[in-house]
């Protein structure tokens, strides 16, 4: 009896996390980060807990973007680190934990900038500049200082 008492309970608790599964919408959410530093290029580096976006180098007046599913129960987080010349820049670029995420950036000469839901702009890092040598390997280094 306690046997089958299990074994109902496990078939009830799949079909409902397939039902879950099933009902749930096919929400892509994307995230944008636009270069408007004056006359620069900026290097891009995301990643989420499940992979890593690699380095890209944005142009001026040029935009990085990518689309994802979010995790079904929740915890989607991707983070950048932003480069130009000697100064950097880490911030959460996505969190769908927080119901204001904001997945819409502008980068400017004096930090990033939020764009959420057309609203005016806030800023949400300034440009710092830490030793390169704990931001990124020795090999990557003249891309960031050139």
């Amino acid at each position: 009896m306690v046997s089958s008492n299990k074994a109902l309970l496990s078939a009830v608790a799949l079909a409902t996390i397939i039902l879950m599964v099933m009902a749930r919408p096919s929400v892509q959410a994307s995230v944008y980060i636009t270069n408007q530093l004056t006359k620069k290029v900026l290097i891009v580096h995301c990643r989420s807990k499940d992979g890593d976006l690699g380095a890209h180098a944005v142009a001026n007046g040029s935009t990085i973007h990518w689309s994802f599913g979010p995790n079904l129960f929740g915890g989607t987080l991707f983070w950048c680190k932003l480069a130009v010349q000697n100064k950097r820049i880490s911030f959460v670029a996505y969190d769908d934990d927080n119901v204001n995420t904001v997945s819409d950036w502008i980068v400017l000469d004096d930090g990033v900038y939020g764009r959420p839901y057309q609203r005016p702009t806030f800023l949400m890092a300034a440009w710092t500049r830490p030793n390169i040598s704990t931001w990124i390997s020795r090999d990557q280094e003249s891309a960031f200082t050139s």
